[in-house]
């Protein structure tokens, strides 16, 4: 998860880099991102289901040695193609590592206090790996160039692959007979990349053009068509008995919501301290730290704590509640900001996502059954990435579009900039307020029965 998480934000500050030294034109040093995501978000699913088939620590394994064995070429990459053709297979190796990281951790922690601990460091990791990126990345770039923005998940991953064969038990998995639906994996894996590029394209060709509304209603009838095949198959690759549990599907949405609108915190502060307040890379990185040491402390400290007391659907609430909180505030940033009055109080309610991603996580693994934990964690990587990718078309287009008009009125460009990043933070807003009232509408509290570790499985695990 640290590795996966720190090669993605680090990837963004070492980006003029690598455009000056391998000749990167614009729109071909975009698939530097766009490559990795396609392949990572577009097989997260099948990953998950394959996990479940083959064995999720197999595929654990399998994910982790790709992901390493990308980095290093992507490190000696001497040019465009082959720094391209290294990420879309970083994103294979994300994808399948990723994919069953969730199924392994509600496998292994049945207990309800211990499996939210687990949740809770899972969601430290991610959040940590984002901060060091910006400021890891910045440092290494500087210092001793591009390439080791890639080599640096070299030890990472080895250390990960040390640990992990040894520590987690082997697990069979149900054998390919029973969900081996080819159609069905090249239905829902092509929908999905072809989705996330629609997407990822939307800055470039807008929301209204022939090349977006064409290739996302292809997307969506692949995804369509899927579905139905799943309703019919006898070995369905994703059985739809997942999708009734209503928590399930509520925990994805809230996420689809949250991660959208958070991209406004994760990428456009970063983007308006360097372009408005003229931060550097590594002074983006420490100014954006207090956020990191607070999820840190309420994630490892703290929820596991709230979420045993009163339960992951109130301890959502109220993380929803501080990050609205959040962005409200970030609605009214000066163009001359003041670290200590205008910034440094929202990086201190992004304490609220070291409550909401625990508590939406452990929701949104409620229903994995042993036969489907690898499928559910696939499912909620799936729609973290999906998020993502809508958050960043919908919210930079508009920060774009903003800034843009303010500059023809003869605005000058930290105005612009800033008026920019305000339209985006209010549609961050109105995100997150969503997710808030659908958590509140939809998820409910989970049975007390389903709370309980079964003492068998239990007993085994330990055991173990």
């Amino acid at each position: 998860m640290l590795m996966t998480v720190l090669d993605g934000s680090i990837v963004t500050v070492a980006m003029p880099a690598i455009q000056k030294d391998l000749d990167f034109t614009p729109a071909g040093l975009s698939w530097v991102v766009n490559a990795y995501l396609i392949a990572f978000a577009g097989l997260l699913l099948l990953s998950g289901r394959l996990g479940d088939l083959l064995g999720r620590k197999r595929m654990f394994l399998t994910g982790t040695a790709v992901f390493t064995a990308a980095s290093l070429l992507a490190g000696a990459a001497g040019s465009p193609a082959v720094l391209i053709a290294a990420r879309f297979l970083q994103g294979v190796g994300s994808a399948m590592a990723s994919a069953v990281s969730l199924g392994i951790l509600v496998t292994l922690f049945t207990e309800p206090r211990e499996r939210s601990r687990a949740i809770a460091v899972f969601s430290f990791t991610g959040a940590a790996g984002a901060s060091i990126g910006q400021v890891l990345g910045g440092i290494l770039t500087d210092a001793l160039g591009w390439h080791w923005i890639f080599i640096i998940n070299l030890p990472i991953g080895l250390a990960a692959l040390a640990v992990a064969v040894p520590a987690l038990p082997a697990d069979r998995g149900l054998g390919l007979r029973a969900g081996a639906d080819i159609s069905g994996a090249l239905l829902v894996t092509s929908g999905l990349m072809l989705g996330v590029y629609t997407v990822i394209k939307v800055e470039t060709y807008g929301w209204t053009s022939l090349h977006t509304l064409g290739l996302g209603a292809l997307a969506l009838l692949l995804l369509a068509a899927f579905t139905a095949r799943q309703a019919v198959a006898k070995t369905p690759l994703m059985p739809l008995r997942i999708l009734r549990s209503r928590n399930v599907v509520g925990a994805n949405l809230v996420q689809l919501l949250m991660v959208a609108g958070l991209f406004s915190f994760q990428i456009l502060v970063a983007l308006y301290l360097q372009q408005v307040q003229g931060y550097g890379a590594s002074e983006t990185g420490f100014a954006m730290l207090p956020a990191a040491v607070v999820i840190g402390i309420v994630s490892l400290g703290v929820s596991s704590r709230l979420i045993g007391r009163f339960g992951e659907r109130t301890v959502l609430l109220v993380g929803l509640a501080l990050l609205t909180a959040l962005l409200a505030l970030l609605i009214r940033v000066p163009v001359h900001a003041a670290y200590a009055v205008d910034l440094l109080p929202v990086m201190l309610l992004a304490a609220g996502f070291g409550l909401a991603l625990p508590a939406l996580t452990g929701l949104g693994m409620s229903g994995a059954d042993e036969p489907d934990a690898g499928l559910t964690s696939g499912l909620f990587n799936t729609t973290q990435q999906i998020g993502m990718a809508l958050g960043v078309a919908t919210l930079s287009t508009l920060a774009a579009g903003r800034t843009e008009a303010r500059l023809s009125a003869g605005a000058a460009r930290p105005e612009a900039l800033t008026s920019g990043y305000h339209l985006a933070f209010a549609v961050g807003t109105g995100l997150l307020l969503t997710a808030f009232l659908v958590a509140f509408a939809v998820l409910g509290r989970r049975p007390a029965t389903a709370r309980k570790a079964p003492a068998g499985r239990l007993a085994d695990r330990r055991g173990q």
